[in-house]
């Protein structure tokens, strides 16, 4: 009975990438954790979907780069058909507007692939656990195109939008802020609303850079433990 348990705890991942010897490497290193079992492997983006409907795995580790259908299209389909898979891109690509197109889209992490391979596991195991798992490259860059665009802030955020945030940058979902806070899970999601809209992002990682960027909310570490809950 221990050992089925133990099996039933596995993170189950599917790998996408178009060359072979890459997704080859990758699959030895993750499953060299104890903790994680790849399911499914595909060369293109279209099969990765069809694997992602057919699996539904915990996480799914995307290239940016694929035929048929690029990381950031897999991830915008991923999220609108099946929102509890976790979305990791692992990408040779730094440049920024790869990076924010790919959060925009919904991606719960983005790692180098000159990462080590523990810090490759442990972003597996942060986007299964719900967090968010940005390389520490991609967080400065990132956090350097945020705070350039501070000047456009026009509209200071109130201090429950503040609170939510501080929250959020924790890594509390939507119903634990609610419950922390006295107030409703709509509640919440209207200040996330309102936040957005404010910091002029479009997810829950980019707004807490950004406020740290601003100085709003002191920096959560590395980023993390920030939550890309889409709730």
């Amino acid at each position: 009975m221990e050992k089925r348990s133990r099996a039933r705890t596995k993170i189950r991942v599917l790998l996408a990438d178009d060359h072979h010897i890459v997704r080859a490497g990758i699959r030895q290193l993750l499953e060299r954790e104890r903790d994680i079992q790849v399911v499914a492997e595909a060369a293109d983006g279209e099969e990765a979907l069809a694997l992602i409907e057919k699996h539904q795995p915990d996480v799914a580790v995307l290239d940016l780069q694929m035929p048929k259908a690029s990381g950031i299209e897999v991830t915008q389909r991923v999220r609108a058909h099946f929102p509890r898979v976790g979305i990791l891109i692992l990408t040779a690509y730094d440049d920024d507007p790869y990076v924010m197109a790919v959060l925009q889209a919904g991606a719960n992490g983005y790692v180098l692939k000159t990462a080590d391979a523990e810090d490759l596991a442990q972003a597996v195991r942060d986007v299964h656990e719900g967090k968010s798992a940005i390389d520490p490259l991609i967080a400065r860059k990132l956090m350097s195109t945020l705070f350039r665009r501070s000047e456009r802030l026009m509209e200071p955020l109130t201090e429950r939008e503040l609170d939510v945030l501080r929250l959020v940058a924790r890594g509390l979902t939507n119903k634990a802020i609610g419950v922390h806070l006295g107030i409703s899970d709509r509640t919440v999601q209207g200040h996330l609303a309102h936040i957005f809209a404010k910091l002029q992002v479009s997810s829950r990682t980019e707004a807490v850079m950004r406020a740290v960027a601003l100085g709003l909310i002191p920096q959560p570490g590395e980023f993390s433990g920030v939550e890309f809950h889409h709730e």
